[in-house]
């Protein structure tokens, strides 16, 4: 009866020091990448939804309460979100050990200087860098170091789930590259700097972007620069993001023969991006789907 007593004694700490890290993510990619790492030893919620625009989102109070009984919050950084520092505050968890995802993150887009004729420029680079799945590798070993630093006796199982994923990603990277290689060099419109990361891994040229700088809402004549470009360049696919108004790339394409291509920029940016994997699986299919 001891024995029988002990073991039950045994089998309660250890169910009890699971689920424990609590985890808050700014984006919904990295809630996933949370959850595939974690396992059942965490808890993870996010902040921004996929069909939302991370970088302008509405301050609410629940906000500061998620945070306030939060272990870690999970950043992209290079300043996306401008509006994290006011939750963080106002959560008033001195314990919170925010993560910033992109301290090893070979950036791209580094202004040399900044300007406010520039329109909304980050100071750090192009900070849509997790759209390269080759750059999910670095940001999960944050992830675990995080997490080990939050629960040490579970560093082993968090590696364990890292490597597995990072895996089962490497083969998919490898299937996605094979798919697009046909494709190297073809030059697409884009709404917003968003897919810079993208496109650099796949070899695709962005020529021009329907925003006549980033923040900036097309104007006419701007519209019109680019149905020429259009036109000469034979361009085929405007890629827009779920959240932004794609009426300037529908009359783009009405008159150049281009398709609009609404692609998922984070997970939750549409009904098939139920995780990275299948975003990306999105993404890629229906990419190449509009350039043949």
């Amino acid at each position: 009866m001891r024995t029988l007593v002990l073991c039950l004694m045994m089998m309660l700490v250890s169910a009890g020091s699971r689920g424990t890290v609590r985890i808050v993510t700014t984006l919904e990619d990295l809630g996933d990448f949370a959850r595939k790492i974690g396992g059942d030893r965490v808890t993870v919620d996010y902040i921004v939804r996929g069909d939302q625009n991370p970088h302008f989102i509405e301050i609410k109070p629940s906000y500061m309460m998620k945070l306030r009984s939060a272990d870690i919050f999970l950043m992209i950084g290079m300043e996306l979100e401008l509006w994290a520092p006011q939750i963080i505050d106002g959560s008033r968890n001195p314990k919170l050990d925010v993560v910033d995802l992109s301290k090893n993150i070979v950036k791209l887009d580094v202004p040399a200087s900044i300007d406010a004729s520039q329109g909304d420029v980050h100071r750090f680079g192009n900070p849509h860098y997790w759209l390269d799945p080759r750059n999910v590798s670095v940001m999960v070993e944050e992830i675990v170091v995080s997490l080990a630093k939050a629960s040490p006796a579970d560093e082993e199982y968090f590696r364990s789930n890292a490597l597995a994923f990072v895996h089962e990603l490497e083969k998919k990277i490898a299937e996605w590259e094979a798919l697009m290689k046909p494709f190297a060099g073809r030059r697409i419109i884009t709404f917003h700097r968003s897919w810079t990361y993208f496109t650099s891994w796949l070899g695709i040229e962005v020529a021009g972007y329907v925003e006549p700088k980033p923040g900036i809402q097309p104007t006419p004549g701007h519209t019109a620069a680019l149905i020429d470009l259009a036109k000469k360049g034979g361009i085929k696919a405007i890629v827009v993001e779920p959240f932004y108004d794609g009426t300037a790339a529908e009359r783009i394409a009405e008159s150049t023969g281009a398709r609009v291509v609404r692609l998922a920029s984070s997970v939750g940016g549409n009904s098939q991006a139920t995780d990275y994997i299948s975003m990306m699986d999105y993404d890629i299919a229906t990419l190449s789907e509009a350039l043949r």
